[in-house]
């Protein structure tokens, strides 16, 4: 499994209406009817959006991330009048590999509380765009043009909103940040090593600066 996010350039707003949000809900879900893409949790915040996926395929996560972000810049600049203005997104994705059991519920709970850390609201089942809302509430109006959310790997744990408007520890906000930045896997030591040899991400384990002489 992959925690898998984006940023817009500068950090320019690219979800500003409600309209924006449902657009790329929109896309994410034709996204997935083009490459089966399983969608555990998912958060969409003003500047940028956090995925959980476990990809089914080699080359899927990059196929399915490719057109994502391709055809939805393409619809966000021709529905901003912006057609021609340049790059939406930094660049390419980022992402690291996630260990299926508690640190993948670490994952989720960090993802699906994204706009309560932000002082976006003021529990984070109140933000209407991503999985825990989904979870919660009905599709009504929405449906059909909704990403498909799939079946956890384990059981989600009891009062799950609960959960996840606990703030995680120092050292778990800490470590999915070094995550975040250099792509190194997440989980306990033995697995990480196992899982960075296999996917060649030995250099994401390496202390960042000069080595020592």
């Amino acid at each position: 499994m992959y925690h898998v996010l984006n940023r817009s350039v500068g950090r320019r707003t690219i979800f500003g209406t409600d309209g924006d949000y449902r657009a790329f809900e929109k896309v994410l879900t034709e996204a997935q009817k083009r490459t089966p893409m399983p969608l555990l949790a998912y958060s969409l915040m003003p500047n940028h959006w956090h995925f959980v996926v476990r990809p089914v395929g080699d080359g899927d996560l990059s196929r399915f991330m490719a057109w994502l972000t391709t055809t939805h810049t393409s619809r966000w600049h021709k529905s901003h009048n912006t057609v021609g203005s340049g790059h939406l997104y930094q660049g390419r994705f980022k992402s690291f590999p996630v260990q299926d059991d508690a640190y993948f519920i670490t994952v989720c709970r960090y993802v699906e509380g994204n706009p309560l850390r932000a002082g976006l609201v003021r529990q984070a089942q109140d933000w209407p765009y991503g999985s825990l809302w989904h979870l919660i509430h009905p599709p009504g109006d929405h449906e059909g043009q909704l990403p498909q959310l799939s079946a956890w790997p384990l059981p989600r744990p009891a009062d799950w909103a609960g959960f996840v408007n606990t703030p995680l520890n120092a050292l778990e906000t800490e470590t999915l940040n070094r995550c975040a930045r250099r792509g190194c896997p997440f989980g306990d030591s033995d697995w990480v090593d196992r899982i960075a040899a296999t996917l060649g991400l030995q250099r994401t384990l390496r202390p960042v600066g000069r080595p020592r002489k």
